[in-house]
């Protein structure tokens, strides 16, 4: 193949108190193109995060080389062109989405399904599986760590979830938000993250009722609201309607599960702009350029 074109998914991860654990695909897409070429290094990026450095330091291309290394593949020089819908550092994934689009392109030209090492390479760059599995297989999914290697299941979710981000216009930096959190946290917060989390597997795929409940958390959340206040009364407000919601990943976007995508009265979103966005079922998808 001279190329390929890959489109792949934005992500909201933790879902309450699966910290570093649970992972949900979002019908919002960045979409790629890889160009194979004779020699050199060319990136253009329009829309999302087009301010960022369009080098060998870009994100896609560090993943995309990794992975061509890691598979033994040889491109001598690559064209790479990326529209970005996924808004940047908000908590919707664009860095894992980015290395999946990378890692993706690589093993499609080295003509190779994704696999559980295509995770690991994705997973690595960010420390841990969530949003990375996301992004990759579609749906929800559970990641974990076993013997230093990245796991993930992906989980058919409940046909009739229908998440609502809202996204504000501040910026939040991961390594910030998780310098906030505890080196420890009591006993009594640790079982109610267990069962929250265990609850939210159950409500994402077979009774989505329970979300309001499911999606509460105090093992992290807590912890980052100095990061970013308005996002905390967000989420309380939404909460104390009755609809469930989180924190979508490190923030400062708000993650919506309202029951049949009806949204509650009487609560302000000054500040933050909604997009109604499907759970995306498919991951990342790849296909040759013509």
């Amino acid at each position: 193949m001279s190329g390929v074109r890959v489109r792949v998914p934005a992500s909201t991860a933790n879902l309450g108190s699966g910290f570093d654990a649970l992972g949900l695909a979002l019908g919002l897409h960045d979409e790629l193109e890889f160009h194979v070429v004779d020699d050199g290094l060319l990136v253009e990026v329009s829309g999302e995060g087009a301010d960022v450095p369009t080098d060998e330091s870009h994100l896609v291309v560090r993943a995309f080389v990794a992975a061509s290394e890691a598979l033994d593949l040889k491109v001598p020089g690559l064209v790479l062109r990326c529209r970005n819908a996924i808004p940047h550092s908000r908590g919707l994934g664009s860095s894992a989405a980015a290395v999946v689009a990378g890692v993706a392109a690589a093993y499609a030209l080295a003509g190779r399904e994704l696999d559980t090492s295509a995770l690991q390479l994705a997973a690595e760059f960010e420390g841990h599986a969530d949003n990375a599995a996301a992004s990759m297989f579609g749906g929800a999914v559970v990641a974990w760590t076993s013997a230093g290697r990245y796991r993930a299941v992906r989980l058919d979710t409940h046909p009739s979830l229908a998440p609502v981000v809202f996204v504000p216009t501040q910026e939040s930096s991961t390594k910030t938000t998780r310098g906030l959190l505890p080196a420890v946290v009591p006993h009594e917060d640790a079982a109610f993250a267990a069962g929250r989390s265990a609850l939210a597997v159950h409500a994402l795929t077979r009774d989505p009722s329970l979300l309001p409940e499911a999606l509460d958390d105090r093992l992290h959340e807590p912890y980052r609201q100095p990061a970013w206040p308005a996002t905390t009364e967000l989420v309380r407000a939404l909460r104390a309607a009755g609809t469930a919601a989180a924190v979508s990943g490190a923030g400062p976007t708000v993650l919506a599960l309202p029951e049949g995508g009806v949204l509650p009265d009487g609560v302000g979103y000054s500040g933050f702009t909604a997009l109604r966005v499907p759970v995306d079922q498919d991951g990342v998808c790849v296909a040759p350029l013509g």
